[in-house]
């Protein structure tokens, strides 16, 4: 009987939905969808080649910065198959082991994305209140124990999730509002009760997204108090611009991933399109923007792109 109902659950599945009343233009639809992914992509690749080929850029800001590409093109290689697939091929069906996996991959490169954020405002925490001893502080064996910490912290975080969820039993048409699997539209299908997976969720919530941002407001409130102490306006304005980058990237993640918790929550039908376009900016956008905003931020890299391209066409003769 075990065996039966084993078969049953492995041949079960879940359907993807694009988004709704637009079905007839899902091919137009996957046209920006292509470009964010391939400029996220590019992008990402870039900063991560950048930091890698010049010694100048193995800082701990810089080091930290790899991390957050290496976290972005993980989250845009777990939600592409399914995103495209839907667009592009109309491929809504989804197993219930294929939809369990991508959602661990999901939720856990989120929390290590916060984590890195966290790490990320250490670091200016220091730069700026505790400049002289900065190297001796966050030391490359250092930054990798670090590193190790967020994927640990993620992946047993988040490893419970699929396991409570695969425990249940599903009915009914099992149609997901999301072009990918997201624990709260996996957890209302579950015809079982869910109230203690809904309350670990909850907890996951405050754990990741309250403590990290509750630190992050906590090290910037310091960060603050130092530079007004300071009585040059010149450095006091420098040490706020070293941070600018990182508060847009802090800004542009927790906005939407609160915003879409709050909504799953507490939404209600009239709210469903607002959801789904939601749940495409909280996983899409932060990839394609982290690297343009530090990008922008950084005279740095900016300098090694340019010093590369000059290399690349030394006499500057234009292509």
């Amino acid at each position: 009987m075990s065996a039966v109902n084993d078969t049953k659950f492995s041949s079960a599945v879940f359907l993807l939905t694009g988004i709704p009343g637009q079905e007839d233009v899902h091919l137009w639809i996957s046209i920006p969808f292509c470009l964010m992914y391939v400029i996220s992509i590019i992008g990402n690749s870039v900063i991560l080649f950048i930091i890698k080929t010049d010694p100048t850029l193995h800082e701990p800001m810089y080091i930290f910065l790899s991390m957050l590409a290496v976290t972005d093109l993980g989250l845009l290689i777990a939600t592409m198959p399914t995103i495209m697939g839907i667009y592009l091929f109309n491929s809504r069906e989804i197993s219930f082991n294929a939809c369990f996996t991508q959602l661990f991959f999901i939720q856990s490169l989120q929390c290590i994305e916060s984590s890195i954020l966290l790490l990320m405002a250490f670091d200016r925490f220091i730069a700026i209140c505790n400049p002289l001893k900065y190297a001796s502080i966050l030391t490359l064996p250092r930054i990798a124990k670090m590193g190790l910490v967020c994927v640990l912290r993620g992946i047993t975080i988040i490893f419970p999730l699929p396991l409570l969820l695969k425990r249940f039993q599903y009915c009914g048409d099992n149609v997901l509002s999301h072009s990918y699997c997201a624990h709260q539209e996996v957890m209302k299908l579950a015809c079982s009760d869910n109230k203690f997976n809904n309350l670990y969720g909850l907890y996951l919530s405050f754990l990741i997204m309250g403590l990290d941002s509750l630190l992050i407001i906590l090290s910037y409130g310091m960060i603050l108090k130092t530079v007004l102490s300071v009585v040059s306006q010149t450095k006091c304005l420098r040490a706020l611009n070293t941070c600018v980058s990182h508060l847009c990237v802090v800004l542009l993640f927790y906005t939407s991933e609160i915003g879409l918790s709050v909504i799953h929550r507490f939404g209600n039908s009239s709210t469903h399109v607002l959801q789904i376009l939601l749940g495409y900016v909280y996983l899409l956008v932060p990839p394609l923007m982290n690297p343009v905003v530090y990008s922008m931020k950084s005279k740095q890299i900016i300098r090694v792109f340019c010093d590369g391209l000059d290399h690349r066409n030394p006499l500057g003769v234009a292509n």
